[in-house]
């Protein structure tokens, strides 16, 4: 599922090629996709485009906004006159747009279009007024999240006295905003602490390494434009290469970057773990 860094990637796309534009129509092709009204935002124009964790938030000029989460392998594409010769990524999107993956197509001003993709059909958007974004329980239920506001003090709040694995505690949306399991793994290999560990064995130092290598493993995600692990791409429909540069994600066999060992691959609450035996403690 893409996490923080790729749902951040692709606010800063809408951000630049979304905001100003009317939106003039809206053909839903898979309505359990789409709730809400589309003539509450038909003829509204896009004034921002915030993020909350994994979710994003389009805010309309009419006091309505378009709440949305892409799930596992929702895309959101624009196309329009600056983009029309940029190549999409035919592996991850397909040889064009719309495809039989498109389920919502919004009819754009100046003959522009944002697609919405979806091969596994679990992504949702909602059509609501912007006062009441901070109600859904989404939203409402999140915890800090990194770069916002999820600080030292608060990370070892959350951590205390929980028995909860580590690795899991960090993909709990309700603890913490944004964190799953490409960066929950990287970040833990990083501090060097095993992700089986119980959140409360954790020294300060160790959680205070651990809230420090959150940071870096997702800032260097931002570097590189996010994971392209399933169908995510940025809004010009082009793959992040994230993937190409984690520490252990994915990379059952191969070596730790910190000390050379191998990473091994275990099951925690049903997700892939990758992590170091030697190192990882």
């Amino acid at each position: 599922m893409p996490e923080l860094p790729e749902v951040e990637t692709i606010r800063l796309g809408l951000t630049k090629y979304l905001i100003g534009h009317k939106i003039e129509d809206v053909e839903i092709r898979v309505a359990k996709i789409f709730e809400g009204n589309s003539k509450d935002i038909i003829g509204a124009i896009v004034n921002d485009v915030r993020r909350f964790g994994k979710g994003l938030v389009i805010d309309l000029s009419n006091k309505n906004s378009l709440a949305i989460h892409i799930k596992l392998t929702g895309q959101l594409i624009y196309r329009g006159r600056e983009t029309s010769k940029i190549q999409i990524s035919k592996e991850k999107v397909g040889e064009g747009l719309p495809n039989k993956f498109t389920h919502i197509i919004f009819k754009l001003d100046k003959n522009s279009f944002l697609y919405y993709n979806d091969q596994r059909r679990f992504g949702w958007i909602k059509v609501l007024a912007t006062s009441e974004v901070g109600e859904l329980p989404f939203f409402k239920n999140m915890g800090p999240e990194p770069f916002k506001d999820l600080t030292l003090s608060k990370l070892e709040k959350i951590i205390s006295g929980k028995n909860t694995a580590i690795k899991m505690l960090l993909m709990d949306q309700t603890r913490i905003g944004g964190i799953g399991n490409i960066y929950a793994n990287d970040a833990l290999n990083l501090a060097k602490i095993d992700p089986r560990r119980p959140a409360k064995s954790l020294s300060k130092q160790e959680t205070k390494v651990l809230y420090d290598s959150i940071l870096k493993v997702m800032e260097k995600s931002f570097k590189y434009g996010g994971a392209s692990e399933l169908t995510f791409v940025n809004v010009l429909g082009q793959e992040g290469e994230y993937q190409n540069h984690s520490r252990v994600y994915g990379k059952k066999g191969g070596k730790c970057p910190n000390c050379g060992g191998e990473i091994k691959k275990v099951f925690l609450g049903g997700r892939g773990t990758f992590f170091c035996e030697r190192c990882q403690i």
